[in-house]
């Protein structure tokens, strides 16, 4: 493992603008070379047809075009006219408009990663955005796209670059700060719909009762159901609710019926949730409810088995009894539901994917996310039709709710946005502090037997190391030379950073133990030290020093339940924003405020309570 060390900090840290010139394609090659295309005269005025436009809009399309609006595609490129292999290979046209008017479909979902990357900068989502709605108003009837994201804040953030960053739900559960979570989602809804992004899927409804849950963790507001489902309804109603129609999106709580208990990966395989339905009911229902409640426009669904709500062994996304009985029926929704990916394994170890849309449509789902063979999908739900196996009166239904969706959340009205006020809206300075305050309750102090808090002025060299992992899917996660950073501008003291990439080898470990012989005091970020044996290595040396060392979690807050340490906080991420927050905490800028979401067990005995909900220290 290479170290990457940084020179004491004097160095202001600035971002990689990335030049638009890598958008081949922008608004009048998107006019030229898209004939049939309204212009943005006709796609923004004119079409928002009287409150009975799903309905005339409904009886006035193709069974085809129906069933393509059932589905949100992932696409590849920058542009809606960059020609890219992967739309090629999965979809056998080459651009991203194609896609969309090949298939009629009714979303468009984009990511930040590998392959499917679809961000560069604001304005270039922007043009992005408003190329596919002209795909998809080419043709008759005109319907405009969703276009979705997954911005939850935290460790999932697809827009990480010249956009204001947002702490994750257990950091907001954290600061037990209900009308900063509102804020937090109003400013989130306007810069995402200034990008043309009209539905945010978030916010996270799961409460994560179980601390070895792999996949949800920080993403759920709590352990607590009452606490996560306050903040649930308060950002749905950040995200739909705030300012005008031109600034809010659409949200999608997920995943129902409750992700939280899960010990297994959905993403790799079946996980099967072992609770009774009464348990279900007290720790996994009110967040949905909440939402419910507040009027949310979309409900995601999980690819989870729950026996005790559905004994066929069916994934809940499949399941009538959970969609239909419980969902439509007993909480009374009649919102759009989408599932999460249909690529994922969870929902594809019992069905090939030609069924597993005509399934979902049984069981009472809207809209499939991703199908990981769009043609099959929609061959699939054709055929289903044309057999009697799914009435017409059945795809209609949930076309309606998806049309009704647009037009109520002004999508008809006002498809495409102004390229060019990109920079008055999105990552501004104003919205960055509004986040930044909300971030700064957060940080959890949850031990300091050592009474190392907060640092003394008269501290002469700080070594920031541990954890950080550079090559995070589209984007770089590297707190320690964020908190270095925002050290270096809180005080006098000399500020090291060393990584050490999320698995030190021993010569690392090696030199960081060096390092901490010559410092004054030792700052330690861990994430994940249940697995990360080569972490508790370098921990566990770092104490052997005669050197004072303050251990951060920047993830999820059970890592004290794996190594013991006088000295422990919790951020709950590790952005930047948060590193801003931990910063002002270690220095005496702020005292600490964040009071634990959730309880953290001991590691080797979880039955025992190491730190119960609620604790949190201060000065």
């Amino acid at each position: 493992m290479t170290t990457r060390r940084a020179r004491p900090w004097k160095v202001r840290a600035t971002a990689t603008l990335v030049g638009l010139l890598t958008v081949t394609t922008g608004v009048a090659a998107a006019q030229t070379q898209q004939s049939s295309a309204p212009t943005d005269a006709q796609a923004s005025s004119g079409h928002q047809g009287g409150r009975n436009w799903p309905e005339r809009t409904l009886r006035a399309m193709t069974l085809e075009q129906k069933v393509g609006q059932l589905f949100v595609a992932d696409v590849w490129g920058l542009s809606a006219d960059e020609a890219h292999p992967g739309n090629r290979e999965k979809y056998g046209v080459d651009t991203p408009a194609e896609v969309v008017r090949k298939y009629h479909v009714g979303g468009v979902i984009y990511f930040n990663h590998s392959g499917t990357d679809n961000i560069d900068t604001p304005r270039q989502v922007a043009r992005l955005s408003n190329g596919l709605q002209r795909a998809a108003l080419g043709d008759e009837p005109r319907v405009p796209l969703i276009i979705g994201v997954d911005q939850e804040g935290g460790r999932v953030t697809r827009i990480a670059e010249h956009v204001t960053e947002y702490p994750s739900a257990m950091a907001l559960g954290a600061s037990r700060d209900v009308e900063g979570a509102r804020t937090a989602a109003a400013i989130s809804a306007a810069e995402l719909r200034a990008m043309g992004i009209t539905q945010d899927f978030a916010p996270v409804a799961d409460v994560n009762s179980n601390p070895l849950n792999p996949v949800i963790g920080s993403r759920s507001f709590s352990s607590d159901a009452e606490l996560a489902g306050q903040f649930v309804a308060a950002q749905v109603d950040g995200y739909e609710n705030s300012g005008p129609a031109a600034k809010r999106v659409s949200a999608a709580a997920k995943h129902f019926p409750g992700h939280g208990d899960a010990k297994d990966d959905s993403h790799v395989g079946l996980p099967v949730i072992d609770r009774s339905e009464e348990d279900w009911r007290t720790h996994d229902l009110p967040p949905f409810r909440a939402a419910v409640e507040a009027g949310i426009d979309a409900i995601m669904t999980a690819h989870i088995s729950v026996p005790s709500l559905d004994p066929s062994g069916d994934p809940a996304t499949l399941s009538k009894p959970i969609m239909t009985g419980l969902l439509r029926e007993e909480l009374g929704y009649n919102g759009v539901v989408v599932t999460d990916s249909l690529g994922m394994a969870g929902v594809r170890e019992m069905y090939p994917d030609s069924e597993i849309p005509v399934r979902a449509l049984e069981a009472g789902v809207d809209q499939m996310l991703m199908p990981p063979d769009l043609d099959a999908a929609i061959d699939g739900v054709l055929e289903a039709v044309r057999s009697g196996r799914l009435t017409e009166q059945r795809i209609d239904e949930s076309v309606l709710r998806i049309l009704k969706l647009k037009y109520e959340r002004g999508i008809v009205a006002h498809p495409l946005v102004n390229e060019h006020r990109i920079d008055n809206v999105v990552g501004t300075e104003k919205n960055r502090e509004a986040v930044q305050r909300v971030t700064d309750r957060s940080t959890t102090l949850l031990r300091d037997d050592a009474g190392l808090l907060p640092l003394s002025s008269g501290t002469g060299k700080v070594l920031v190391t541990g954890w950080n992992r550079p090559d995070y899917p589209g984007y770089a996660a590297e707190p320690v030379e964020a908190l270095a950073r925002a050290l270096a501008e809180r005080t006098d003291a000399e500020v090291e950073a060393v990584s050490t990439g999320t698995a030190p080898d021993s010569a690392t470990i090696d030199e960081v133990t060096a390092a901490a012989e010559t410092a004054d005091v030792v700052i330690v970020i861990t994430n994940g030290l249940r697995t990360g044996e080569a972490q508790r290595q370098l921990v566990e040396r770092l104490t052997s020093t005669d050197t004072p060392v303050i251990a951060v979690a920047v993830q999820e807050p059970y890592d004290p339940g794996y190594v013991d340490m006088p000295t422990w906080l919790a951020t709950y991420d590790w952005r930047d924003v948060t590193m801003t927050s931990l910063a002002k905490v270690l220095t005496g800028e702020r005292s600490p405020e964040g009071k634990l979401p959730v309880t953290v067990p001991n590691g080797s005995d979880p039955e025992q309570t190491l730190y119960p909900f609620g604790h949190g220290l201060t000065w």
